[in-house]
């Protein structure tokens, strides 16, 4: 279950940044504390996970469904297209150039990172980022290739 609960912290504090501290305060009534211990990795917080309602209201404003998505892949689903916006309406072409834009800049972070040897938690976090943005837009092929079919 400690796996579990780190990568939904992870993706509850993907979604807190995507949405911005100050307006996720603002959108949940809560404080930049209280929002900070649903992520926090101490093991004083290990208990603590962001409400549903929380959620639900910041994936409202977010500019995608990061915990949503993360419990959809921990039962091995992913999310459809009423539930995940499609970003490009260029179709499969658009889509592998950006897929190939993206794994570029992943790389680019990861070539970054590893320079010296050691990757610190800012530089995981940099290339967690870009995972997600890479997720992303294979999100956005599968679909198209499931319109084509």
């Amino acid at each position: 279950m400690a796996g579990i609960g780190g990568y939904l912290k992870k993706h509850a504090e993907a979604l807190v940044k995507d949405v911005g501290i100050e307006p996720a305060c603002e959108l949940t009534g809560k404080s930049k504390a209280t929002l900070g211990r649903y992520y926090s990795d101490s093991d004083e917080h290990a208990d603590r996970f962001m409400p549903v309602d929380a959620v639900a209201q910041l994936e409202a404003a977010a500019s995608y469904p990061h915990v949503t998505s993360a419990l959809a892949e921990l039962h091995g689903s992913t999310l459809d297209r009423t539930s995940t916006p499609k970003n490009s309406d260029g179709g499969i072409n658009s889509d592998v150039i950006a897929l190939s834009q993206r794994f570029a800049m992943l790389m680019g972070e990861y070539q970054q990172s590893i320079e010296d040897g050691v990757i610190t938690n800012n530089e995981a976090k940099r290339l967690l980022r870009e995972t997600v943005e890479l997720q992303k837009v294979l999100i956005d092929m599968k679909l198209h290739l499931e319109d084509e079919n």
